[in-house]
Formats: structure tokens, sequence, C-alpha cells
């Protein structure tokens, strides 16, 4: 055990994780020659397109460091604040972990973030100044924002270029000089924390876990503490560059362990798994459950593909334990599900992956935040979902999330950045200049100004240059209220939004002509209006198919003309009584698009 080092790589986006990781299994001999790519521990399609991780991946290396041969479990971390709790999961599997600053960019938000969930796991933090190879490096500059914002001694900071290989040999050397080994024995009874799991349709569920005490072999039953259920397993692993059977993983050990698991319910992240004949007399503590920001309702595009989605995202669930999931319906969309997600970029990844790897077609509501509503009778209730919405007689005061949002971007945009951040109602209480040429702005702004098309807009008006960051702060006061559409006089509950009042009246006349350009036209006139209660904020009418009845009439008294006239009218009135207006999936994609589209 003492030849063994578990640790995982952590950093803000864009400062080098998973270059490092690739040069660090290069090193260690693994992954060479044609088998060689970049982002070598990026397993999903979408990882590569994005060129961001999104996953936490591990693998197991060997190099011989002053003539020992050691084990390194290396776990490649996410560096985006949606996928802080994959973070948080890995770092549960490790004693240490390496924290990468940018030489050029220096300590960012999320440096600070994971610098404080590695501390409070009592992790040993190894401080690495990445990019030293850059034109625009200050290695001084990072080394005085390592010891004034990080509070770590910066003479230990080791200096790398990720990209040239340049320190990577000694970033061997530091971790088993620095990192302890991990503690545990492997005669007490098994206990095993499950950090991650994935579904394979051959072999079933695949279960990632961290031994810290006692020896797991082939063929021994075991059983899930949390769950309760006894499994057999199969086989047990390293994870190489691909899964490598080994005969027993014992404690300090990182692996895998396949025990034909067939139902996915029946692994839970952060359960326990110890031996059904010899258990263990108390649990490991597991993760806590993260709290989702951003929800939306997810349905399939044709009614009888619903148990399909339903299987899907349990499969789903397995790999991303922060997706929650309760089932809803709607009148205009059927069957489906109530989701929260950590972000925006959450909920655009679980869309493409649930697109991709299991093939489903889905349309997803708009994106809602989590409101609080003061009553008169003194109840405080908490909703995110627009159908929940109170009635407003009964409300005392309304409460909106707010987050602190800070943006990282070059000097020149500065000006149409802060017009951005106040047209969304934000508050501009910080601006800076961390390096020449950079400036941060920090506003504090609604988060449900955000969830709309915030991100798209930033990107587009900064080239693509600016890096957005936020953290929840706490609930405030608003004028809000629920903006419902009608199509002649009946709701459509899947386009209900909660909105600041300030707000209803452009979302409404945007939504209402979208909705015009999308529905098809019928034999009647159809009334698209935007409602607040009983007020009616905007309307578009959807002028109907008219046959030219008056056609025949050549000449003669006018009066022939306006009795044909009269009759049709009559006739279009019936129809609209009796008409139902079918919407079709294309309109309710349009309204989620934003304008800019």
């Amino acid at each position: 055990m003492k030849n063994i080092r578990n640790f995982s790589i952590v950093a803000h986006i864009d400062h080098g994780k998973s270059t490092l990781a690739d040069r660090l299994i290069q090193e260690a001999g693994l992954g060479s020659g044609r088998d060689f790519r970049d982002q070598m521990l990026d397993s999903l399609e979408l990882e590569r397109e994005r060129g961001i991780t999104i996953k936490s991946s591990a693998v197991t290396l060997e190099r011989t460091i002053d003539g020992q041969k050691y084990e390194f479990n290396l776990i490649d971390t996410p560096g985006h604040v949606d996928f802080s709790s994959e973070v948080s999961r890995a770092l549960a599997s490790c004693e240490g972990a390496l924290l990468l600053v940018d030489a050029a960019q220096g300590v960012e938000a999320q440096t600070l973030a994971n610098l404080y969930a590695a501390m409070e796991r009592d992790l040993l933090i190894v401080p690495v100044i990445n990019k030293i190879d850059l034109p625009s490096a200050d290695v001084d500059a990072a080394k005085e924002q390592i010891e004034r914002d990080l509070g770590l001694d910066p003479a230990g900071a080791l200096l790398t270029s990720a990209k040239t290989g340049e320190g990577v040999a000694e970033v061997f050397a530091a971790i088993v000089a620095r990192i302890p080994p991990p503690q545990g024995d492997p005669q007490k009874p098994l206990l095993a924390l499950i950090f991650d799991a994935f579904y394979d349709p051959f072999r079933g569920t695949v279960v990632a876990v961290r031994v810290f005490d006692g020896t797991l072999r082939q063929g021994d039953s075991i059983l899930m503490m949390a769950k309760g259920t006894e499994h057999k397993t199969e086989e047990l692993g390293l994870f190489r560059l691909q899964r490598e059977a080994v005969g027993e993983l014992s404690a300090g050990m990182v692996g895998y362990i396949v025990a034909g698991v067939k139902d996915v319910s029946g692994v839970a992240i952060g359960d326990t798994v110890t031996l059904a004949k010899n258990p263990a007399p108390a649990p490991l503590p597991g993760f806590k459950t993260v709290k989702p920001v951003v929800f939306s309702s997810v349905y399939p595009v044709a009614a009888e593909d619903y148990p399909a989605l339903a299987e899907a995202l349990e499969k789903y669930r397995l790999n991303d334990a922060a997706l929650q999931c309760q089932k809803d319906s709607s009148a205009a969309l059927g069957l489906g599900f109530r989701c929260g997600f950590l972000g925006l970029l959450h909920l655009e990844i679980v869309q493409e992956r649930l697109e991709r790897e299991f093939n489903q077609s889905i349309i997803m509501t708009s994106p809602s935040v989590r409101y609080e509503f003061r009553l008169k009778s003194g109840e405080t209730i908490v909703i995110d979902n627009p159908q929940d919405y109170p009635d407003p007689t009964l409300i005392e005061e309304a409460l909106e999330p707010y987050i602190r949002a800070s943006i990282m971007i070059p000097e020149r945009f500065i000006g149409a950045v802060m017009k951005l951040g106040l047209d969304r109602r934000g508050v501009s209480s910080n601006l800076s200049y961390p390096t020449q040429g950079r400036a941060e702005l920090v506003f504090e702004i609604p988060l449900a100004e955000i969830v709309y098309d915030f991100y798209d807009r930033l990107k587009s008006l900064t080239q693509g240059y600016g890096s957005f960051d936020y953290e929840l702060l706490d609930f405030r006061p608003g004028r809000l209220a629920r903006l419902d559409f009608l199509l002649n006089g009946e709701r459509l509950d899947a386009l209900s939004v909660i909105v600041h009042k300030d707000r209803a009246r452009a979302r409404a006349v945007s939504v209402c002509e979208k909705l015009k350009e999308e529905l098809p036209r019928q034999q009647f006139k159809i009334a698209i209006q935007g409602a607040i209660g009983g007020e009616i904020v905007a309307r578009s009418t959807l002028s109907a198919f008219r046959k030219d009845v008056t056609a025949k009439c050549y000449g003669g008294d006018i009066s022939r003309k306006r009795k044909l006239l009269e009759k049709q009218k009559k006739g279009k009135k019936r129809m609209k009584m009796v008409g139902q207006i079918e919407v079709p999936q294309s309109a309710f994609i349009a309204v989620l698009k934003s304008d800019d589209d």
C-alpha cells in the first residue's frame, strides 16, 4: 500500500487539466505511438467536440521512481461550475490533488472553489503553474496570487508546460514525495465507496469504486449497503486506457466491479460496497446531495416513446448523479419528466447526450428557476414549475434567486458587456483588471435572467473571449407574474413562464409572433394571446384560409355579395367553436430559441 498514490487534477476551465493528464499517461508509457490522441481520458464524443471535460475519468499508471515501482491512480476532473458534483466525487477517492494555475490567466473563480472542495476533504494540495511556455506567461505574478488568494506556499509550486511536456517528470516525483499513501487495513471487513457507474449493454452496470478497507476477490458475494441488494462479482479490474481485469482489489486501490447488476436502480452513487458474509458495521459517509438550480420538463416527441425515455433517463442518472427527475404531465405534450440541473451547460449536455447516446427525440420546456412565495397566511412555499404558481391574491411577497456573476473579458469589450448586464437587471458591484488587457466584471443579477440566452449573448458580444462563472447568493424580492399563452382562449400549459412584470410584455409579444409563424393556418381565425391572469398583454392573429365565395357574383346588387359573405362568416364561427388546434413540435422548439437564433 505504501507504493500507491491516489490523486486528482483540479483547476478552472481551460487551465490544462486534460493536457497534463495526457502527458502523465505518456510519461508512464501508456498510449504511445499511434494509439495516442489528445484528451485521452475524455471518452464522450461531446467532450472531444467541445474541448471540455464533462465526466471525471480514472486511470491507473505505473512508474518506477528511485528504484521503486509505484502505482498512481489519476482522476481527471471537469473545470466548469456545472460539473462541480463530479469534482467532489473524484476528490472523495483521493489523498491529494494537483491544483493547476494558468501562468497567463492566474487564479480564477473555479480555482478557489476547487481548492475549498479539496480542503474540506483534508487532501494534500500540490500547486502546479502550467502553460509556462506561453509568451504572455507571468510566473512571478502567478506565484504571488497562489500565496495571496489561495494561501499556499508558492515556493513549492511546480512549473510545467503540459503542451511541450516540460516539467512533467518532476510532477511524478513531487506526488511520491508530498502526497501520502492511502491508509487502510486489508484484513478488516470490506469497505468500498462507489464514486461512479455506467451501463454496459453486454455486462450490465459497471461500478467504479475506491477500496478503503478489506480485500475483494473475484467470485465474492457483495452487499450494497444502502440498497440492501446482494450480487456475485464476475470481474474486478483497473482502469487502464481500457478496462483491465485483475484477481483482487485491496485497501487503497481504485478499480471497477462487474457483478451482473442488470437493474439500473440496484446501484446508487455514494453507496458502500461490503462483503455479504462479513459485512462492515457501518457504511462510509457518501456524498452530499447537490441542489439543482435550473429546472426544465423533458417530453418525448411521440407519446409512445415515453417508456423508452424513462429507461434512458434511469441509465443516464447512473452516470450523472447530479441530474434529478420526477414524473410530470402536460395537456399539450403528454407524459414527461420534470428535471433539475446544476446549470445551463448541464441542461444542454443532458439534452445532447440523451439524443446521441440513447437515441431519444425529446422536447424541453423553457428553463425556469426556483422561486419563493410568502403568502398572506404566513406560509412560505417554494416552486420551480410555472403550473404550481399560487393564486396572486394570496401572495404577500415574491422572492427570486440572485447570483454573483464574475465575467472575465478582454478590456475592449467592457462597454458592451456592461450594457448586457444592466439590460438583464444586473447591478455592477466590481470592476477590476487582474492582468494587463483583461478585465473582470462582477454583477449581482437575478438567476432567471441568465437561464434564457445570456451565455450565448456574452459569447457573441466578446467574439468568444468572454468567460463566465457564477455562485448563488440569496433570494430577493421581485415583481413576479405568471405569463400564460392562449390559443383561442385555451391555455397552452407547456409554454407558461414566470417572468418579471417589467419584462412580461416584451416576452409575450416575442412568443406570440413566433407562434404565428410556426402554427399552421386553419379554416378559421386563431387568436394567439399572452396573458397575466385575466389581463391580455400581447396578441397576434393567424388569419384563416378563405374561399372566394363572391367569385360568381359579377355586377348586380351589392346585397347579394354581402349575403354570401355573412353566410360564410357564420360557418367560420361555427367551425371555430368545434375546431381543435394541433400545435406542432416545431412551435415549441421555436419559442425556446432566442431572437438572435
